[in-house]
């Protein structure tokens, strides 16, 4: 453990009695009270996640949003200021280099949020396709990244933050508090309403004290995260995304963009594309297993003796009462209430393909009544 990086937020951490394991390189905390208590408070109330592991950049230039396109499938062009995306990168093959948020913070620039595992591989694969006229600061060290998310985020965010009420999904504003400025988003990767907050790392400890000040805040760690999103139907990367994976196999298809598929301009275009007509060999699906013990990550599944492909994520969902499971199946055999074998403990275990999300995404969107 003191071989590893650790964030802003440490010493609160271990303050709080937080258990810690190593993660992405970063000693993180795993749970607080207990990874079903903090999942259980996230759905009702408002959990404080520590995210700062996850690296932030900033792009600039007048080519920004043309030059990242030709890496990732999501219209940019089209994005408007304050608005976010998500999207992938893609290799030449079409698999995917990592998952990431892209917000546009001006007509120039754009802010991305990448995975913590990532970090490395992204700058080596955004440097290599950018052009020189693109700028591409890394923000690593200069600033935290908090994730507030649960039904009453709004309401404990608001009474430091006037005017987040006004964000929707996906949308972003910079706030001063108490001199400090912050990035804020309403995003999250529970698939519950809430905000993530880019943070001065010096101001981040402050911050997050004060919003464990209030009653309906919690701190949650990186158990409660994994189940909230599973529930919620999210691909982790290593798990449901690789480099050997494209977007359609895992069922990003809705995150390419109209005008993105019919230019076909981005990396890996051909294979993605040739799936978006043909169909995938794999799909990714929500699995239901029988009984109450989890199946985990490379469990097999089978049809009818016949192996189709393995799980990539389980655990026991709190929200659902019973568990869950994501993985990849081939692609006929990926149609809900299709039975599956997989094994747990050597021995052998009914799954059913059902549709995602377990549990419904309660993100408020325009449209969404409040």
């Amino acid at each position: 453990m003191s071989d590893l990086a650790t964030t802003p937020l440490h010493a609160l951490h271990r303050e709080l009695g937080a258990r810690t394991v190593p993660f992405a390189g970063y000693a993180m905390p795993l749970q607080y009270e207990g990874i079903v208590a903090e999942h259980r408070w996230c759905r009702a109330h408002a959990a404080l996640f520590d995210v700062s592991h996850m690296g932030q950049l900033r792009l600039r230039g007048a080519a920004a949003a043309r030059a990242l396109e030709r890496l990732v499938p999501a219209d940019l062009e089209g994005l408007a200021v304050g608005r976010g995306r998500y999207t992938v990168l893609t290799n030449a093959h079409g698999g995917v280099v990592d998952d990431l948020i892209v917000g546009r913070d001006g007509a120039d620039t754009f802010f991305l949020v990448v995975n913590a595992a990532r970090k490395t591989a992204d700058l080596a694969h955004l440097r290599a396709h950018l052009p020189a006229e693109v700028t591409l600061k890394t923000l690593f060290a200069e600033r935290a990244l908090l994730a507030l998310q649960g039904p009453e985020a709004e309401a404990v965010l608001r009474e430091l933050l006037p005017g987040v009420e006004a964000l929707f999904f996906m949308d972003a504003a910079w706030f001063t508090w108490e001199g400090v400025a912050l990035r804020v988003s309403r995003s999250g990767y529970t698939g519950e309403d809430g905000f993530e907050l880019s943070v001065p790392a010096e101001a981040a400890e402050t911050l997050a004290r004060r919003l464990l000040a209030d009653p309906r805040v919690r701190p949650a760690g990186l158990g409660a995260r994994d189940t909230l999103r599973l529930e919620a139907g999210l691909c982790l990367y290593g798990h449901e995304l690789d480099e050997d994976t494209t977007p359609v196999e895992a069922g990003l298809a809705w995150s390419i963009g109209r005008r993105r598929r019919e230019a076909g301009d981005f990396l890996g275009a051909e294979v993605i594309l040739r799936q978006l007509r043909e169909g995938p060999p794999r799909r990714l699906v929500g699995l239901r297993p029988e009984g109450r013990a989890p199946l985990r990550e490379g469990a097999p599944l089978r049809h009818r003796g016949t192996p189709v492909g393995r799980v990539t994520s389980g655990a026991f969902g709190p929200t659902v009462g019973g568990p869950v499971a994501l993985g990849h199946v081939r692609a006929d055999l990926a149609a809900p209430d299709t039975l599956l074998e997989s094994e747990l403990r050597g021995r052998p275990l009914a799954v059913r393909v059902v549709p995602l999300p377990f549990v419904p995404h309660r993100y408020r969107r325009r449209g969404a009544r409040p």
